[in-house]
């Protein structure tokens, strides 16, 4: 995942309504825009953009039946950014402990 698209989706992420969006439709997968845009009291037009913005960086997808268009959680985005951070950050800190650990076991002291 490029640098581009970790900054979009963390920008999404950053915004209170589209996290509420965002738990609505994994809640309910498939459910359609007008019933997300029942939990808000801002107009429809603004919920659009905010679906716009999780369109664009991947975090929901949209299958339009009919005249509806029903919405899908992608959590994709998220456990890529979770793996990138968590292995390369879980790999350093499990060698730090890894490290303290022998020591104590060795009575070693780094005073």
């Amino acid at each position: 995942m490029e640098t581009t698209e970790i900054d979009a989706v963390l920008q999404a992420l950053a915004n209170a309504d589209r996290r509420k969006i965002l738990d609505l439709v994994k809640a309910d997968p498939g459910c359609t825009v007008s019933s997300v845009v029942k939990h808000f009291d801002t107009s429809r037009v603004a919920i659009m953009r905010h679906l716009n913005v999780l369109y664009d960086c991947k975090l929901l997808l949209h299958e339009k039946v009919g005249r509806s268009r029903h919405l899908y959680l992608n959590s994709v985005p998220i456990q890529l950014i979770y793996d990138r951070w968590t292995d390369e950050y879980g790999a350093f800190w499990g060698g730090q402990l890894a490290d303290i650990k022998y020591r104590v076991e060795r009575g070693e002291n780094n005073d």
